[in-house]
């Protein structure tokens, strides 16, 4: 009895600790960016401008910048993701071509963000200029697109590893039932392992946009770093956290600190906000709300 008792201390405590810190968080963003907030109100969030010389700090394109790149990244990395899971979940559970496989992915979850970034600028950059120049675009090199595949590869480890620990999971009973009617390899995936993993498959696909929304500096090395409002998939551009990076250094006047600290709390924001959004989508198909 005393050890339950000490044990929910325990996690009342941990969960205060985790309380405690978001709420820090949020106030310690909240009240530095409020010298931008008091004069300029919501209005930054639909200025396009970032200009600090001429005192006009505009949000909009990088938070644009930053919802286009995470979500390309993420309609990238998808069907990698799945593949990869269905083929140590459910093809090759054991053995050495699991443990290959599995090590690669983990090879890859480990890798530090600036090795992506040199990567990306002397193997993806020259590949996507040359497809530009085929498609007659101007030749940056550098941009949403490229950015978007870097952070492609590197969230595909937190969906992929997640997606197969799920798949593990599904009772061999219904698949083995599935079989004993007749269905294929495929029809089992389809209509059996797919469905009753969904919610798993989405959870890890939310954890990888987390992944995706905050990355810095590899997407600050290929984005092209272009305040300007992105024309199309290919132009330079910024997001949230590459500015950030950018500028926070240099950042000189009340004003202009207090904006790129804005910038931070609205990134915070859409953070919370699509990873609430994700918590319904999974809560809505998980298994038992059918």
């Amino acid at each position: 009895m005393n050890g339950d008792k000490v044990f929910k201390n325990i996690l009342l405590l941990s969960l205060s600790v985790l309380i405690l810190l978001v709420a820090t968080v949020l106030i310690l963003l909240f009240s530095n960016s409020f010298a931008t907030i008091g004069k300029f109100g919501l209005s930054n969030l639909v200025n396009k401008v970032w200009n600090p010389i001429e005192g006009e700090y505009g949000v909009l394109p990088f938070l644009i910048g930053t919802l286009i790149t995470s979500f390309l990244s993420l309609l990238i990395s998808l069907p990698f993701s799945i593949t990869i899971a269905l083929f140590l979940g459910e093809y090759f559970k054991t053995g050495f071509l699991n443990s290959f496989v599995k090590s690669a992915v983990e090879l890859l979850a480990g890798i530090p963000s600036l090795i992506y970034g040199f990567w990306g600028l002397f193997v993806v950059v020259p590949l996507v200029r040359q497809l530009q120049t085929f498609l007659g675009i101007e030749p940056y090199g550098v941009g949403l697109f490229t950015a978007s595949i870097i952070l492609a590869i590197m969230i595909i480890p937190y969906s992929a590893s997640l997606g197969q620990e799920i798949i593990k999971l599904i009772p061999t009973d219904l698949k083995e039932a599935g079989f004993a009617l007749g269905a294929t390899r495929y029809e089992v995936i389809r209509t059996i392992i797919i469905p009753y993993s969904f919610s798993g498959l989405m959870a890890g696909v939310i954890l990888s946009l987390g992944r995706a929304l905050g990355e810095t500096m590899a997407v600050t090395m290929v984005i092209g770093n272009s305040n300007n409002l992105p024309t199309s998939l290919f132009a330079p551009a910024n997001t949230m956290a590459s500015l950030i990076a950018n500028e926070f250094n240099e950042a000189s006047g009340e004003v202009y600190l207090s904006s790129l600290i804005e910038i931070g709390l609205i990134l915070f924001i859409v953070t919370s906000i699509i990873n609430y959004i994700g918590k319904l989508i999974i809560k809505k198909f998980a298994p038992h709300s059918n």
